[in-house]
């Protein structure tokens, strides 16, 4: 029945033929995690590092955005309990807020009475350790950056290596062969090029938003000063 269709409508069998040849030369697909499985050993330590480098950025993303948060009129009462001489109303604010720029201005108003060169000195010291705390383990993020496209070059050597041995040893250098041994082998450059980049733009942002938060340090630690500065009423 089939032969009898084609011998009537030519065209029918054109059509049949010109499918069959796209199907058969139609590129297999492949899933995202069946390609990354055939980059070989190398990719789980390229996998350690990408889950390290999303752990340090939110880690400290979480402590940096805390740090980074005060009241509006945290430094309005400080300055009216300073210019009352309200000492201890200041002091016990300052202890009862939890962020660097209350533990800045808790160490200025333990110091009231010395010389403001003095005050100034030991809340920049306070100011020096709360710049630390929040930058604990960027350094993570900027290793991570570094190494990660090294391990992907590492592993595309390894794999070309393997790659032209086995050329070699068996005399089979078809370009097919070889072709799809290097863009197997490339996988590991391309995931350690994109980990690095992830690593790289992470610690940007937290080093952007550690700025923001040394910046409202200096701003209070300045109004502090000021404050001092006025005459008491």
């Amino acid at each position: 029945m089939m032969w009898l269709l084609l011998q009537i409508n030519p065209q029918l069998a054109d059509t049949t033929g010109t499918a069959a040849v796209a199907a058969a030369t139609a590129p297999a697909q492949i899933s995202l995690w069946s390609l990354l499985d055939k980059g070989g050993f190398i990719m789980y330590p390229l996998y350690l590092l990408l889950v390290g480098a999303i752990f340090v950025f939110f880690e400290r993303l979480i402590a940096i955005r805390k740090a980074s948060k005060i009241e509006d009129n945290f430094m309005s009462m400080i300055r009216d309990n300073i210019m009352t001489g309200n000492l201890s109303a200041a002091r016990t604010l300052a202890k009862n807020t939890n962020n660097p720029v209350a533990r800045i201005i808790d160490k200025g108003i333990q110091r009231i009475g010395k010389p403001i060169d003095a005050i100034e000195k030991s809340m920049e010291n306070v100011g020096k350790l709360e710049m630390y705390k929040m930058e604990r383990n960027l350094s993570v993020l900027s290793l991570i950056a570094g190494i990660a496209p090294m391990f992907g070059f590492l592993g595309t050597i390894i794999g070309m290596i393997q790659l032209f041995y086995g050329i070699a040893s068996t005399g089979n250098f078809t370009l097919n062969d070889i072709a799809g041994g290097i863009y197997v082998k490339m996988i590991t450059s391309g995931t350690g090029l994109i980990i690095g980049l992830l690593a790289y733009i992470g610690h940007n942002v937290l080093t952007a938003q550690i700025d923001k938060t040394a910046n409202k340090m200096e701003v209070a630690s300045s109004d502090f000063i000021d404050v001092l500065q006025e005459p008491t009423r």
